[in-house]
């Protein structure tokens, strides 16, 4: 079992949206107005900042990530690992009740565990 700190994990995610960001920036470069005109609205959408009644959720920090990347002062690995120990720390939302519960799918090879501790 491999054990990640919110410390690596917020390396990670800061990681993958500094690569996206380089994504991006190609795409602007080629296509001037991307940004405003196509993305604003699609990953505002994603990390769901225009619903006032929904509450942040670790599915949408990696979308909060990269729309802070879109600012001219992106956040660092400290303050994405603060937002993510600050959603650990909440209370999670009462999940719907499944119909039944499938088993979960292996991956090839053994199971791929990891958790997840604050440190």
């Amino acid at each position: 079992m491999q054990t990640l700190t919110t410390q690596q994990v917020a390396e990670l995610l800061a990681g993958i949206a500094r690569a996206q960001q380089a994504v991006i920036d190609a795409i602007e470069g080629q296509r001037p107005g991307f940004k405003g005109k196509y993305l604003a609205s699609t990953l505002t959408t994603a990390a769901r900042i225009r619903n006032t009644a929904h509450v942040a959720t670790l599915a949408d920090l990696p979308a909060r990530v990269l729309l802070a990347y879109q600012s001219r002062n992106p956040p660092d690995a400290a303050q994405v690992q603060r937002d993510l120990e600050a959603l650990l720390a909440a209370p999670a939302p009462a999940p719907a009740a499944p119909a039944q519960a499938a088993p979960a799918p292996s991956a090839p090879g053994g199971s791929l565990d990891m958790t997840i501790s604050q440190a």
